[in-house]
């Protein structure tokens, strides 16, 4: 097993060669709890892979704060601040705010919205009829998110593609395929204040802004329209919030329900007997069937949290201050908590994986409609196609937070 020193862990690069699933292990088997020095010159993290740790630290957030910061990077006390959304917030704040945003996306509400994913998705794949050969992740898997991102916001079609861009350009931040302003490669401190050290957020709070005010002169039927409106007991939100929000749900929203797509379309390209069993798999076939691509693609692999008070996790002590990173990809992969859990098993129960940030306050708040979303383009390319593989290299996101192939060429066979 490979020495777990020897993968730099914090570096963008190491992940471009695909996760180092074996350095993972070899610390959950050696070092659950182990200390990993920042090449960037950061003052260093805990770092947090197993199941049970990553749970105990998602969900005593009295012990493990989200106020300082969710990404590796130290901030100063006015960064942090000034680059604030819903993340990185502790109860009672988070719980205020997620009690506002979160009425658009509820279980109940989200299951109202299948009629216009399924509609979508059906879209999405006509679009590319009498195509044989394409890039999935450009052509399917960015598309599908987009278009719904933009039902829900009430945007213009023409307005989508440009938005999605900006958002890539956010989380894509250290993908110079992404952005003209990779932080670990050119010089972000003009732009410290903004939300990933880039001036791409500008863009999008003014978009934002914008969308704001026509909502409040004419009032629609979309999310913003429902985030302008008082809480029963009458909250409101401020302009500055909503932007933020805004800009985490064009960058988060999409990004991540599109590596999710793609990585369980390169399992159904390596196990063709799933593909070809999803149109005859009911409801709670393909509940499992989307919770195992879930936990198999980990997209978002780790938050950051700082701790509260010196405190005590699997024999290793950890100072007030310190950093920690919980590794979700690693949980969930843990043979302690899973069985093989490098196999990927369309009926895996239980399987009580962790993506999302699940078990924490910080449950992704658009778990319920990526789910639907996933399900969704699963059955309907089942339907559309007989058979996808490979039709050239695939290539993975430049990224340490971010798992995910960026581009992912096919060919598929119409039925």
């Amino acid at each position: 097993m490979p020495d777990a020193t020897a993968v730099d862990i914090t570096s963008h690069d190491t992940f471009v060669q695909g996760v180092p699933h074996e350095v993972f292990a070899r610390l959950r088997a050696e070092s659950p709890i182990s200390w990993t020095e920042e090449a960037d010159g950061g003052r260093g993290f805990w770092s947090i892979t197993k199941y049970d740790d990553v749970l105990f630290a998602s969900r005593h957030t009295e012990l493990f704060s989200s106020r300082l910061g969710i990404r590796m990077e130290d901030m100063s006390d006015e960064e942090t601040e000034a680059r604030r959304t819903m993340m990185e917030m502790d109860s009672p704040e988070h719980t205020r705010l997620r009690r506002i945003v979160a009425r658009p996306f509820t279980p109940r509400a989200v299951a109202d919205y299948e009629g216009a994913v399924r509609e979508l998705a059906q879209e999405v794949l006509a679009n590319l009829q009498g195509r044989n050969e394409f890039d999935f992740v450009k052509d399917v898997a960015r598309e599908l998110p987009m278009k719904m991102l933009g039902r829900l916001l009430g945007l213009p079609d023409n307005d989508l593609d440009w938005l999605v861009s900006r958002g890539d350009a956010l989380i894509g931040n250290s993908d110079p395929d992404f952005t003209d302003y990779v932080v670990d490669q050119t010089d972000t401190s003009d732009y410290r204040l903004l939300p990933f050290r880039s001036p791409v957020a500008i863009e999008l709070f003014e978009y934002a802004q914008r969308a704001l005010e026509e909502r409040r002169a004419t009032p629609t039927h979309d999310v913003l329209t429902a985030l302008l409106a008082p809480s029963k007991d009458g909250d409101t939100l401020d302009d500055a919030t909503l932007k933020n929000f805004f800009t985490l749900m064009v960058a988060a929203g999409n990004d991540t329900t599109r590596y999710t797509m793609t990585a369980g379309t390169q399992v159904f390209m390596e196990h063709p007997e799933i593909f070809a069993s999803i149109p005859s798999m009911d409801s709670a076939q393909m509940k499992l069937l989307v919770d195992e691509v879930l936990r198999w693609a980990s997209t978002t692999m780790h938050f950051r949290r700082t701790v509260v008070e010196d405190t005590e996790l699997h024999g290793q002590k950890l100072k007030k201050g310190d950093k920690v990173v919980i590794w979700y990809i690693s949980a969930n992969f843990d043979d302690d908590q899973f069985d093989d859990p490098m196999t990927f098993d369309p009926a895996r129960t239980p399987n009580d994986h962790v993506a999302f940030g699940l078990h924490s306050a910080h449950l992704c708040l658009g778990a319920h409609l990526a789910r639907l979303e996933l399900r969704v383009m699963f059955e309907e390319m089942a339907k559309a196609w007989s058979s996808i593989e490979a039709a050239g290299p695939s290539e993975r996101f430049r990224s340490n937070f971010i798992s995910g192939t960026k581009r992912l060429p096919v060919k598929v066979t119409w039925r």
